[in-house]
């Protein structure tokens, strides 16, 4: 029963974690470009995010590793962060929510790579459990869909665009909501003993591992096609004609093969095949994706196809994480993560969602309501990129852990 409680307690934490994000990341893009928005300017509101990544692991890893009980960090982050998403969605001009959103982002971003931190310290067996937990997070980001949909249902397409900004009110609460929570979950408390006080620059150290750095390297540009998706996909489904105020609710079919793929699919695949070939699956599925969505149509099929992003996410970025849980030092294993995260949601996120800002404005003429962007071009881009990665990692990573003993002797 004392392992069974535990085990809940940290799966509702995920559920809360990812309510946050999935109220808002899957559809914000589709809202701001109702209101107008470039997609220079959708792609720098999505920055924000990455942007607090790249910033946070310097002061989130820092103290849950050193100074603060992971568990207190999550709560006063999550508040933080509930109330200047609360305010965001208060306002209609660039600059103030560009300002209001980087203060969320800011708080909500080290409590990403914590979470999955806080869980792995307290896990019997990682590469066991952790799926079963992680699906938590998957059923928070669908059930913060559906309730988008239901609230726009009742109010009508006009509430997409109008103000205050649903989504981000929703995530707001669901932030508060995880500030309050997390000062039930068990102790945390930072790794004093026998540690380098600079673990994050530890952390780095890793990457002098040859096979570290390349699974790093690749990692990052997958990341940058990723926001394709993210800042996109909301967009892209309102122009081939899916109704407004349903989007949220099919977007959450990512989501449902996510449970799929990580409570069954993952604890099944990844002890069988290592590490290197559920990776791999991962990256394969990600231009199998951006094909159909650059064909366009018929639109079931397209809707069906985000159902691919189950085994893009799961099978490479939650493999990810268990790939560096299981190759750092003990005593860095927040940091490592910490990383991760830089790496990927950080600089990778970053630059993908200025990126695919720019390829939308590249391909669109017009302007405003008047606006017509070649939808398959954009998607060409992608495909070309995930191609790439995927023969990469096929020939260039080698599963294996010496990252541990180089890192430790470092």
């Amino acid at each position: 029963m004392g392992v069974f409680w535990l085990y809940f307690r940290l799966f509702i934490m995920m559920f809360l974690q990812f309510a946050i994000w999935g109220a808002w990341a899957p559809v914000l893009g589709q809202v701001l470009d109702k209101m107008g928005f470039s997609g220079t300017q959708i792609g720098w509101i999505f920055s924000l995010m990455p942007l607090a990544c790249i910033l946070s692991p310097f002061i989130g890893g820092q103290l849950a590793d050193r100074y603060m009980p992971t568990q207190w960090f999550l709560s006063i982050a999550s508040i933080i962060g509930g109330v200047a998403f609360l305010m965001a969605a208060q306002q209609s001009e660039f600059s103030a929510m560009s300002w209001f959103m980087f203060i969320g982002c800011f708080a909500f971003a080290p409590t990403i790579a914590l979470s999955s931190s806080l869980a792995f310290q307290n896990l019997k067996q990682v590469d066991r459990d952790f799926g079963i937990i992680r699906v938590g997070g998957t059923i928070g980001w669908i059930v913060a869909g559906l309730l988008l949909t239901a609230w726009r249902n009742t109010r009508g397409d006009g509430a997409v665009g109008a103000l205050p900004i649903d989504c981000l009110q929703l995530g707001g609460w669901a932030a508060i909501a995880m500030g309050v929570y997390c000062l039930t979950l068990p102790n945390t408390p930072p790794q004093r003993e026998g540690t380098n006080p600079l673990a994050f620059m530890q952390a780095l150290k890793m990457l002098r591992d040859p096979v570290f750095a390349i699974f790093m390297a690749i990692s990052f540009v997958v990341t940058t096609e990723l926001q394709f998706y993210y800042v996109l996909t909301s967009p892209f489904l309102a122009n081939i004609g899916v109704p407004e105020a349903r989007i949220p609710a099919y977007m959450t079919l990512a989501q449902f093969a996510e449970i799929f793929v990580m409570a069954l699919a993952l604890p099944l695949v990844l002890p069988r095949l290592g590490i290197r070939k559920t990776l791999a699956i991962g990256v394969i599925a990600w231009p199998i994706r951006y094909v159909i969505f650059a064909i366009g149509s018929p639109v079931w099929l397209v809707i069906a196809s985000l159902t691919l992003h189950g085994f893009c996410y799961v099978f490479f970025f939650t493999v990810s994480q268990v790939y560096v849980d299981k190759v750092a030092p003990r005593d860095i294993r927040a940091s490592a993560q910490s990383l991760l995260s830089l790496i990927t949601l950080g600089i990778g996120s970053y630059l993908g969602s200025l990126f695919c800002g720019w390829v939308k404005d590249y391909f669109t003429t017009g302007s405003g309501k008047e606006a017509v962007t070649n939808w398959q071009m954009v998607f060409v881009i992608p495909i070309a990129l995930t191609v790439a990665c995927a023969i990469a990692f096929l020939l260039f990573f080698k599963e294996r852990e010496a990252a541990e003993p180089e890192a430790a002797a470092a």
